[in-house]
């Protein structure tokens, strides 16, 4: 039997758990659908999850179709929490995206689109809640055209839009899209000139499309009355490529979830891409390939995971006992890297411990946190005793609030939320130190050179002295010294955008003594590199100088327009800046950018501005530079190498100087 991994992406509140209930139910899994607003849907099982109604983390379950077995994803659909999409993304065979009948294409719904389109990744498209009042056709479809994507293939008709009775009528499908179809076959082009196009044709080439990402056929139906649901089952089996992969290649997958069970033990959930992997099985996993025993399988089928004693290429497996596994590890051979899709989050937050809680398992808790979702970057400021988490919105922040609260007994609050920024190098700057020479303490010579890179190129590391000038390591410690230092630039902010050239090196031979032991006082080691490259990198960052750029949004705003003299002055009151305005009958659409921490300002406004019927969008857009009011700094919680007194007491004393 084929293997299909599908997941369900969609606006909040779009219908998409609900949906993922109904097609459960259809294929025989559940006997009851379950109730987003009661908390008994089968994907939602956090506690959190059931009391907002709303998903957090992705969530596995699977279902049997005539000829596959479907491994159904269901992921969040709030924009906070973007980065549980995110690493799932890597692992489908195929998407439903669910739109709603009644609020058409959204603000989440086009960002996942975009990206969907990007990665070229199959997607099916549900419009749901046909039933409910005020649901549209026609209109939902030129929706879909003008703002996702014009490749779209209409499966089939509605009756009775609005009422209980609303259904979806299929066909005719292709033959409808025929225009659409032909742009991408010639075979279809040079049949439908001859007047020679079939039903068969047709259907070939909506497959084969459909499984390229070049067409996107569109269902309608209802997930509460399961109105077209059946016809989209028939669409996920025959229209969605099935998972591949050999079975005795090698073993390669991707780790995409991790999670803690009650006693505190970790599994990871992988899609296995090549290969078989058994219980008991030593495997090669992260960058670093360390081997580590699987100790436990379970395979999902029939709704639910049951225990196996192998997992093989196609499935999704839930794995014990590999150890200190993290989100986007390779198990075995490793794929293409894992890519970050969405933006990184644009904003963070100092957490506060209340009176009775201990630092010590507000600290544990955060890491373990941290572990199941990357994104949630924690800062350490050892000085301060504080702890930063950086975050998409103050909706994340509440749901990490309640989960230290719930699943911790940890009641902590948090400092007001700030915007993440960075600094980029503006000049060129150039230091050197050398051994023995100005109170260079280290036996180490290092010069580094810094030039600002295109914006978006991150930080490279280069060499302008020969490799063999010393040893590997040294070079390798340099390196990894300078991307940690660069973590807190000149203003206390991530330094990004830039290249550092190693200009200058130099060492002292390993040194012993006749019928004694390794004289350390007159021999390099990695330590001396390492201490001594943040004095030299932070000269070289002072003498080309950085700027700080906070995160900017775009946003689209769509209100009555008549509400447009009342929405202007506060726009610019937030430092947005619109750059087009355009007119739609009474209605009146703004876009333009504005910083990221005033996105949530915007979004609480909006509504008393325009009466309830402005619509906010916004995503991260780019980092500019800080224009208005004084220079944001940033906290170090390093051994601050700006001050080298200090630094020197610090790390001189940590290696025994």
């Amino acid at each position: 039997m084929h293997m299909l991994n599908l997941g369900i992406l969609a606006h909040v509140d779009a219908g998409k758990t609900s949906l993922t209930e109904r097609l459960l139910h259809s294929a025989g899994v559940i006997d009851e659908i379950g109730s987003v607003d009661d908390g008994s849907t089968r994907t939602d099982t956090l506690a959190l999850e059931r009391q907002r109604g709303i998903t957090i983390k992705s969530a596995v379950v699977s279902f049997p179709l005539d000829g596959v077995t479907v491994n159904l994803i269901d992921t969040p659909g709030h924009p906070d929490f973007i980065a549980e999409v995110e690493r799932v993304l890597g692992v489908l065979d195929g998407v439903v995206l669910v739109i709603s009948a009644v609020e058409g294409v959204q603000a989440q719904t086009r960002v996942l689109m975009r990206t969907l389109r990007r990665l070229r990744i199959p997607t099916l498209l549900f419009v749901n809640k046909i039933d409910r009042r005020g649901a549209g056709h026609e209109e939902v479809l030129r929706g879909i055209s003008a703002r996702l994507t014009p490749a779209i293939v209409p499966m089939g008709t509605t009756t009775g839009l609005g009422t209980r009775a609303a259904r979806f009528v299929p066909g005719p499908g292709p033959a409808a899209a025929l225009d659409v179809l032909a742009d991408h076959d010639d075979t279809l082009l040079s049949a439908y000139v001859e007047d020679t196009v079939t039903d068969a044709l047709l259907h070939r080439a909506l497959v084969a499309q459909t499984r390229e990402a070049l067409v996107h056929p569109v269902y309608f139906g209802s997930a509460a009355t399961g109105a077209g649901v059946d016809a989209l089952l028939t669409g996920i089996e025959t229209l969605l490529p099935p998972a591949d992969g050999d079975a005795d290649g090698p073993v390669s997958a991707t780790v995409f979830k991790v999670e803690r069970g009650p006693a505190g033990e970790k599994a990871a959930y992988a899609r296995m891409f090549s290969g078989t992997l058994r219980t008991r099985d030593r495997i090669p996993c992260g960058t670093d390939g360390t081997e580590r025993r699987v100790t436990g399988i379970s395979v999902f089928a029939h709704g639910t995971d049951t225990p196996a004693d192998a997992v093989v290429a196609g499935q999704i497996a839930r794995l014990t006992g590999l150890g200190d596994i993290r989100i986007g590890d390779a198990l075995g051979a490793p794929r293409k890297g894992y890519e970050q899709v969405f933006a990184p989050p644009t904003l963070e937050t100092v957490v506060v411990p209340g009176p009775e809680v201990n630092r010590g398992a507000l600290h544990l808790a955060l890491t373990r946190l941290a572990e199941q979702d990357p994104l949630i970057g924690l800062r350490h400021d050892e000085r301060r005793h504080e702890t930063s988490v950086s975050l998409y919105g103050e909706v994340q922040k509440e749901v990490l609030q309640a989960t230290l609260a719930d699943e911790y007994g940890l009641d902590v609050t948090f400092r007001e939320t700030t915007p993440l920024c960075v600094e980029r190098v503006v000049g060129t700057g150039q230091a050197a130190e050398f051994i023995k020479k100005d109170e260079n303490p280290f036996l180490a010579t290092v010069g580094l050179r810094v030039d600002p890179a295109p914006a978006g190129s991150g930080v490279a590391f280069r060499l302008e002295v020969e490799l063999g000038a010393m040893p590997y390591a040294f070079f390798k410690a340099v390196e990894d010294t300078v991307r940690e230092t660069l973590d807190q630039g000149l203003h206390g902010w991530r330094v990004t955008d830039c290249v550092v050239t190693m200009t200058h090196s130099g060492y002292w031979p390993r040194q012993s003594h006749a019928h004694q032991g390794f004289d350390k006082s007159m021999s390099s080691t990695g330590a001396d590199f390492r201490g001594l490259t943040p004095l030299v990198l932070v000269e070289a960052l002072r003498r080309a100088g950085t700027r700080v750029h906070e995160p900017m949004h775009r946003f689209r705003v769509e209100a009555p327009a008549d509400t447009l003299g009342a929405l202007l002055p506060v726009l610019a009151g937030l430092a947005a800046v619109p750059e087009t305005t355009r007119n739609r009958q009474d209605v009146c659409v703004l876009e333009g950018t504005v910083p990221a921490a005033r996105v949530h300002a915007l979004g609480q406004r909006l509504p008393g501005l325009t009466r309830g019927e402005g619509e906010l969008e916004s995503a991260f857009a780019h980092y500019a530079p800080v224009a208005h009011g004084t220079v944001p700094e940033r906290p170090r919680t390093d051994h601050n190498p700006l001050n080298r007194k200090e630094y020197l007491l610090n790390v001189t004393r940590r290696v025994g100087g």
